[in-house]
């Protein structure tokens, strides 16, 4: 059984991450804890509000070497709506503020289009573009719950997107790191299979 810790930083939804988490079997830690984040089989970045407030979080407890430190040890690591954005180079939300910089590309808000309001609130398919690991045995355009008002535009290391306005990256994918702009944990069964593959990879199954 994987223990996966929920990185703590004041961010709002770690908490149905980590019911989720629970539910499908595996074994759930919110913690800001740097010994217990190295430690753990796998590390979710789960994310609500603006990006430069919530790289400013991850500053404050001193999370962001943190981070890099447990990627480096080549275990999973997964990235949920603002979490998979944070992974992007920067964000052009409320400013321009740097991201992690681990996937190439950047954050940007969604153009304006009579009849699609702003945020993207609701559920889209996405395209499932490679297999690849997290969604293994869901089907492609199958649909997932999205909220958000920016989109990331990966520059590669994309496994999935979803139209909305303009065609965006809902799923990348580098080596052990993973990214989701939707939320897996309000997706009902596909959702739920998408943490469920996750765990399987930090357990070594997949």
């Amino acid at each position: 059984m994987a223990l996966i810790a929920v990185i703590d930083y004041d961010s709002g939804n770690v908490r149905s991450v980590s019911k989720a988490v629970e539910f499908i079997g595996s074994m759930a830690k919110i913690t800001k804890d740097r010994d217990e984040i190295l430690q753990s089989d796998g590390v979710i970045l789960p994310g609500q509000g603006s990006f430069g407030d919530c790289m400013d979080k991850l500053k404050l407890y001193n999370l962001i070497d943190v981070i890099y430190s447990f990627i480096d040890k080549k275990k999973p690591f997964l990235g949920i709506c603002v979490g998979l954005q944070l992974l992007f180079e920067k964000s052009f939300e409320f400013g321009e503020h740097q991201g992690l910089n681990i996937i190439s590309g950047v954050i940007e808000r969604f153009p304006k289009k009579k009849g699609f309001p702003v945020p993207h609130m609701g559920w889209n398919s996405v395209n499932i573009e490679t297999d690849n690991g997290i969604f293994k045995g869901i089907e492609n355009n199958s649909y997932f719950y999205f909220v958000h008002s920016y989109y990331a535009k990966a520059e590669e290391n994309e496994i999935a997107s979803t139209e909305y306005i303009i065609d965006f990256t809902s799923a990348v994918n580098k080596d052990n790191v993973w990214g989701v702009q939707f939320h897996p944990e309000k997706s009902q069964k596909d959702g739920l299979k998408v943490l469920r593959n996750f765990c399987d990879i930090c357990e070594g199954k997949l």
